[in-house]
């Protein structure tokens, strides 16, 4: 098989890598957010991913980035830096809807879960229209 068929695999499993300032590719913890009004990826939408810190009850900011066209933010922490905690996830609703020419209830979805057993792969999707949000922890 050439190497360029390779990659041509490699990039349509892996899908476009749009989020620059974070790490690789690779990551135990993952998201995917999904517009349910309107039945199509939430593209382009900016989140954060924040750890508590146990002795302050403080937010550290480690790593914001923004969906790619699947919906997806791939390389949200390394396994070295995903340690038991308890995590929060930022998605920046409010300009999403706003980019989209619509207003939403929501300025934002902050969604807190707590990790005990690291070694684990966790996935927490957003599942949003203008007025309603769910999640679930999937794997």
């Amino acid at each position: 098989m050439s190497t360029s068929r390779l990659q041509h695999i490699k990039d349509h499993l892996l899908g476009e890598y749009t989020c620059a300032e974070m790490a690789a590719p690779y990551s135990p913890l993952t998201t995917h957010v999904l517009n349910t009004g309107m039945g199509v990826p939430g593209a382009h939408m900016a989140l954060s991913l924040h750890r508590m810190d146990p002795s302050t009850s403080l937010w550290n900011l480690l790593t914001t980035g923004t969906t790619n066209d699947d919906g997806r933010c791939p390389g949200l922490i390394t396994r070295e830096t995903f340690t038991p905690a308890v995590y929060k996830m930022r998605f920046e609703t409010g300009q999403y809807w706003e980019s989209l020419g619509e207003t939403s209830f929501y300025p934002y979805v902050e969604i807190v879960f707590t990790i005990t057993d690291h070694s684990q792969k966790f996935h927490v999707p957003l599942l949003c229209s203008r007025f309603s949000y769910t999640t679930y922890r999937g794997s």
